[in-house]
């Protein structure tokens, strides 16, 4: 019997059009009265927290690629591996150099460059003003990252996108210091060095007392290799990039645009959860 599930989000629980299937919504507000259910994902906390909310979710989130775990009941981070102050100066001087483009995350907000703007980033910055008070995610676009960092309590982690971010992170500074991870086919997330969705995933369910034999997770994406290795049952998504397909012990039937695609998974996985009185249960 399993008993904790790990979700990612982006390609797995949201759809392309970053909302979340009604049907999943009310499957994991049922099954997370039985069950710890665990948001971890690539994401900034600021920009997870709307998804957090609608899910109904009381336990902590996995952020940033497993860089740390953040309470939003108690708004703060119970723990935390922040890049280096001076390994994130550096690491920035050297992706300028580049023309990279650069997407950076601060202890409370993302930033993105007015002059070199990561498309997927603007795209989410319009998504956040769709929402008001506390719960907007705070995205913010600079002209300079260097007082930024700077400046900074902690920085969670880089991203990075260009033509040649794959010679960037060969880089021996880099692979010293640093743990990328791809989210796309020229984009590569940069975090202090051993920090993995994996790692993090770990280290909670080891505190809950709960072995990864009993664990469900469910991922789309490179980053997400690591906590699917370490599950007893790591599912793909069926639109999952096909390095994770690999690492996984069941793929979906239905992608993440599908309205039933994780909430028909959550259903074959938990029957004892997710009764015939579900809304799922004539499916």
């Amino acid at each position: 019997m399993y008993q904790l599930l790990a979700l990612d989000l982006d390609g797995t629980s949201l759809k392309s059009d970053f909302t979340i299937s009604p049907v999943l919504v009310d499957t994991v507000r049922v099954l997370s009265k039985s069950i710890p259910v665990l948001i971890v994902t690539g994401r900034h906390h600021t920009t997870a927290g709307p998804y957090y909310q609608e899910l109904g979710l009381t336990t902590p989130a996995i952020c940033c690629n497993g860089t740390y775990v953040y309470d939003y009941h108690q708004r703060a981070v119970l723990q935390h591996n922040a890049i280096e102050k001076r390994n994130a100066v550096q690491f920035l001087q050297l992706a300028e150099a580049r023309n990279l483009n650069v997407v950076v995350y601060l202890k409370d907000a993302m930033l993105y460059s007015s002059q070199r703007p990561v498309m997927h980033v603007a795209r989410l910055a319009e998504w956040a003003e769709g929402f008001s008070g506390e719960i907007k995610p705070i995205i913010r676009q600079v002209n300079d990252f260097s007082p930024e960092v700077e400046g900074a309590e902690s920085v969670w982690k880089f991203v990075v996108e260009g033509d040649d971010v794959d010679e960037f992170a060969t880089l021996p500074f880099i692979q010293q210091h640093f743990t990328g991870e791809k989210s796309w086919s020229n984009r590569i997330d940069f975090a202090s060095i051993g920090n993995t969705k994996g790692a993090a995933l770990a280290q909670l369910i080891k505190r809950k007392g709960i072995s990864p034999e009993h664990v469900v997770a469910v991922g789309d994406h490179h980053n997400d290799i690591s906590m699917l290795k370490l599950v007893g049952m790591g599912v793909a998504m069926a639109n999952a990039d096909d390095s994770l397909k690999g690492h996984a012990k069941m793929i979906t039937r239905r992608n993440n645009d599908d309205d039933h695609g994780v909430a028909e998974l959550l259903q074959t996985l938990f029957p004892e959860y997710l009764k015939s009185s579900h809304p799922l249960g004539g499916q």
